[in-house]
């Protein structure tokens, strides 16, 4: 007898049925706003973007009859340790690449006078970008194909997708993109191990809105090709652009790639009680 198409062995839904149902809502939700920001001339904010794909993140989890913690982790005391510990440690995935840089004499810095005016919007801007990112690609979808496919295939097709999704960016800097893009591939695997060490999402939007707030607004640098005020001003000497990541960023830095491989294989020796993959 030929397997069900649409139903797996426990009768329920497969799992490739509610991804497509997953993009269906997006879509739905998405596109009203898409058609009104074009004709306004600007994108859809960031903050509605989070919005949305998180209401179809909890429709989607209710039609499956499943808790909110499931997909976002339980709300419990270890939510914001999580969350802190993400924060520290994006912190010092950019801050250490950084000091590297100084100590090397390669980059030095300046307090940028006009750090202040810009920095609250900025911040808010990075934490809806974080979120929005989270949600999408380590929360319903992610998640789904966990179930379906296993925890590493799931990472693969994540990863790239991530990557993908900075395609754009990655194409204005050239050769230099080969480097960001697999700085960016590995950071979405960070991020996923963040999210299997745990099942919440607290560690790797923590991670993630940490990583981009001392790349940008701390640093100064640019954040995935997007440059913004930063409390500080950074000067870069006389040194090739693969070694300060230029004016995309950190990421698209040798140093940047080295670290975020080497926590990358922290949190796989890590292994908390709870731990999968």
């Amino acid at each position: 007898m030929l397997p069900n198409p649409f139903l797996n062995a426990r009768r329920q839904l497969r799992n490739g049925w509610w991804i497509a149902l997953f993009f269906f809502v997006l879509t739905a939700l998405l596109f009203p706003l898409i058609l009104m920001s074009r004709e306004n001339g600007a994108g859809v904010p960031l903050y509605q973007q989070a919005a949305i794909v998180l209401a179809a993140s909890l429709l989607c989890q209710a039609l499956r009859r499943r808790p909110i913690a499931e997909l976002v982790g339980a709300f419990n005391w270890k939510w914001p340790m999580h969350l802190l510990l993400g924060l520290a440690g994006g912190g010092l995935l950019m801050a250490v690449p950084a000091l590297l840089l100084a100590a090397a004499g390669l980059i030095s810095w300046r307090v940028n006078p006009d750090w202040s005016s810009a920095l609250g919007a900025t911040l808010l801007a990075l934490a809806a970008a974080a979120a929005t990112e989270e949600l999408l690609f380590r929360g319903f979808l992610f998640q789904r194909l966990i179930d379906g496919i296993g925890a590493w295939p799931a990472q693969m097709i994540i990863a790239a997708l991530f990557t993908l999704t900075h395609s754009d960016a990655l194409v204005e800097i050239g050769a230099l993109g080969a480097l960001a893009g697999a700085n960016i591939f590995v950071a979405s695997i960070l991020f996923g191990l963040a999210y299997l060490r745990t099942r919440s999402l607290a560690l790797p939007l923590g991670l993630h809105f940490a990583a981009n707030a001392m790349q940008g607004p701390v640093l100064g640098f640019g954040v995935s090709g997007t440059g913004a005020p930063g409390l500080l001003m950074p000067t870069m000497q006389d040194a090739s652009a693969w070694l300060t990541g230029g004016a995309f960023g950190l990421e698209a830095s040798a140093p940047g790639f080295v670290c975020v491989v080497a926590l990358t294989l922290a949190l796989w020796i890590w292994r908390p009680k709870s731990a999968e993959a």
